[in-house]
This record gives C-alpha cells, structure tokens and sequence, in this order.
C-alpha cells in the first residue's frame, strides 16, 4: 500500500493518486456487443449456448421452480431467517419514508399544472453471483420496487458451480414475494432482461450492480433504441475513509478490509492528517490479512489503495468532495461537523460506531450507489429509482385567451408556425 504526502505531490501526482483502477471497459465493449447481439437475434438458444461457454452450464429452464424458493428459506437457520428479516424490516421502513408528493399548482386563473406519481411498469434486478452471492443487493432492490408498486419484478442471477442459483438468493427472493427468478448471469442475462426470449420478459429498467461484462452491458443496452433505462452506472466497489489522531487503527483497518475483500479491482483510501497514525493502520492491515479467508482478493485490491496523509481537515474534506466516494467513511472528532462540507459522496458513514458494513446490510439505506466518481452527479437507489413524474396540464377558455398570445408570439420567434396556429385555431384567429 502506498503511503503519500498530498503536500509533497505535484498536481499530476495528485490526480495519480486519486486515479480509480483499470477496469478493462475497453476490452470488453466489443465482446459484449456481440453477446447482446446474439441474444437479440438468438433468445433462448443463444442463452443457452452462452452459459454453457461462459458459466459451465446451462439449466433446461431458466425459470426456477417457486417450490425452490420455499426449500431454500426453509433452509435457512431461523438465526439467519431472523437476521434477513430484520434487515428487510429496515430496508422497508426507511424507503417507504422516502415517498414523494404530488404537485399541484394554479399558476394563472385557470391554469393548472400538476405532477403525478407513477410507478415503472416492470424491472430486472441482477444479482450477482460470482465469488460472493449478493442476496443482499436483492433486498436493497426489490424491497422499494414493491413499494413502489412495480407489477412486475424479475430477477436473474448465475448458478453457482454446482449449476444452480445459491440457495440465500433464493431465500431472499421468496422473502420479498418474488417468484420470476432466472437461472442466467453475465452479459446475456441483461440482454435477455433488456430484450426478451421466449422465456425471460424484458423490462423498462434493469437494477443491480455487477462484474465489468453486466456493467459494461448495461452501459450498452440503455444506449440502443426501444433498450430499457438502467439504475446508475457502476463500477468495482470502492470506500474512502477519513480518520484523525483519535481514530482507533484497527477500526480503520478493518473498514478499509471490508472493502478490499469485495473485488480485486475495489479500492481504498484512507485520509488522516496523522502520519503515526496511517503507519498503525498499515500494520493492521498486515496482520488481519492473516486471518481473511478472501485475503487473496483483498491484497489485490490494496495494490491499488492509497493511505495520504494530509495538513488538516479543509484539505481533508476537498480531496473527498473531488474523489467522490462510493461510501465514505468518517471517524474522525466531531464527524457530524464534517458531513455539511460533504458534497460528493455515495453514502456517508458518520463515527467511528458506523460501519460501512451497517449500510450494506440492515442500517435501511440502500447500499446500491454511484461509483467512479459518478457520486458527483448521481444518488444512490432509493424509492424513486423506482418511480417516474407526469407533468399534467388543464386550462380554462378564458385562461388559453389571456396566455394563448403569448405562446403565439413565443412560437414564432423560434419559426415553428404550426404551434402559433395550434392556439390561434382555437382563439378563433386560425393564426
């Protein structure tokens, strides 16, 4: 891990230093062009041949059967049925305090202009499977979409190695009351959500975080006409976090670990104006490693983390606001001082009782959020990930005569004559 002195570092060595990973993006563009082309033309059989070459196996459906669902949370420990509920009962509880309200304004005597809440039709949600099976981006997902009022919710997600979905995933789909869930992953699942087979439906919106070949689809299928709208883009997860003198080294190690054991391409980086402190926190870093069962993942991750040391909390708070965090971390005196300053940022984790961890479980937030410093422009999900507004207009005779000229004469400094008459049929003028 390497150790940096902001001050010590010329402006291109300071964007090094805050210089995300390679992801490859580039690389893979045209392959998965190709595989959501297939899929386009192919459906089921392409599926099928695809997840044989890509994943090992291809089930005879893709549909898992809802008995399996039942079987796998009957499955489950009642510890775990415990824990999962618990973690759902939050999830719900904060998003559904998250709805909005529906606006409506007379603007003029006999204009009125309203906005009215829907919920979208119908989303995919991808669950990634991998080295980790994300039940939990499941939950964080379905949960608002129900609230919302989606009609129709889908789930794909890939088997594991021995051919079917992990059986938590499972459990967490029939906690939800989900009984659409695909045994398909990867580029062709999202293609297969975004288009539709035989089998698969295809959806207005796919949610859910992903490898490089899901996200780099994603990315693709929004951009093609009649392709589905996408929850945000996402990158390999990431974690910043700032620490003074008074942080606990190993608090701080630990948090920086969680992160690292995500991805080999997840990175990390700690803040601290206190240079003995970065030095016990490597250390730490080196010792609970030892312990890691993902600790393989997790020290290729850390080649690209950075531990900076900085002059004092101004300077502290503009590298995090240019960063723009995934989750950022603070433990520091006074953190709820610093979150006002906090402009960027996925989800903010204030003191040194507030793991990360928290949020990505059962705190109630969402733990689906921006990465890449996209944090700078997008929110994390929420319950309006899942909604959309309709603007809605009604105006009186008398309120067309007294606004209708206007338009008109609006209309016709921008040339577009058949507006202007639009409203002159209407006034009686034909112009």
């Amino acid at each position: 891990m390497n150790i940096l002195n902001w001050n010590r570092l010329n402006e291109a060595e300071r964007a090094a230093a805050l210089q995300r990973p390679q992801t490859g993006e580039c690389a893979a563009k045209d392959v998965v062009h190709d595989i959501i082309e297939a899929v386009r033309r192919g459906g089921d059989d392409a599926l099928k041949a695809l997840s044989q070459r890509l994943d090992g196996c291809a089930p005879v459906n893709f549909l898992v059967e809802p008995s399996r669902l039942e079987a796998a949370w009957q499955s489950l420990t009642p510890e775990a049925q415990s824990a999962m509920k618990r973690a759902a009962r939050n999830i719900k509880r904060f998003h559904q305090a998250q709805w909005p309200k529906e606006v409506k304004v007379e603007v003029e005597s006999g204009l009125v202009c309203e906005r009215i809440i829907r919920p979208i039709d119908s989303v995919g949600i991808y669950v990634p499977g991998g080295t980790a099976p994300l039940f939990s981006s499941l939950l964080m997902a379905a949960i608002p979409a129900k609230l919302a009022g989606v009609r129709k919710v889908i789930v794909t997600s890939p088997p594991a190695k021995n051919g079917a979905i992990a059986p938590v995933v499972l459990a967490a789909a029939r906690l939800c009351g989900l009984d659409e869930v695909y045994c398909v992953g990867g580029a062709h699942a999202i293609a297969a959500m975004a288009f539709g087979t035989k089998t698969i439906p295809c959806v207005n919106k796919i949610f859910g975080p992903g490898n490089q070949w899901v996200n780099e689809a994603k990315m693709q299928v929004t951009q093609i006409q009649g392709g589905p709208a996408i929850d945000l883009p996402a990158g390999p997860s990431e974690v910043m976090v700032l620490a003074d003198q008074s942080a606990k080294p190993d608090w701080v190690a630990a948090d920086l670990l969680s992160q690292a054991e995500h991805d080999p391409l997840a990175q990390v980086i700690l803040l601290s104006m206190s240079a003995s402190l970065v030095q016990e926190v490597k250390r730490s870093i080196a010792q609970q490693l030892t312990a890691l069962p993902r600790a393989a993942i997790a020290k290729k991750a850390l080649q690209s983390a950075r531990m900076i040391v900085v002059e004092n909390r101004i300077q502290m708070l503009k590298i995090a606001n240019l960063y723009a965090p995934e989750h950022l971390i603070i433990q520091c005196e006074s953190p709820k001082d610093m979150v006002a300053e906090i402009r960027n940022a996925g989800s903010i984790f204030v003191g040194p009782y507030t793991p990360e961890a928290l949020g990505d479980y059962a705190s109630g937030t969402n733990h689906v959020l921006p990465t890449s410093g996209a944090a700078r422009a997008y929110s994390g999900l929420g319950l309006e990930s899942f909604l959309k507004t309709i603007s809605v207009q009604s105006a009186t005779a008398n309120a067309l005569t007294v606004l209708g000229p206007v338009v008109q004469d609006l209309a016709r400094m921008e040339g577009l004559d058949a507006h202007a008459r639009s409203v002159g049929v209407r006034l009686g003028s034909g112009q």
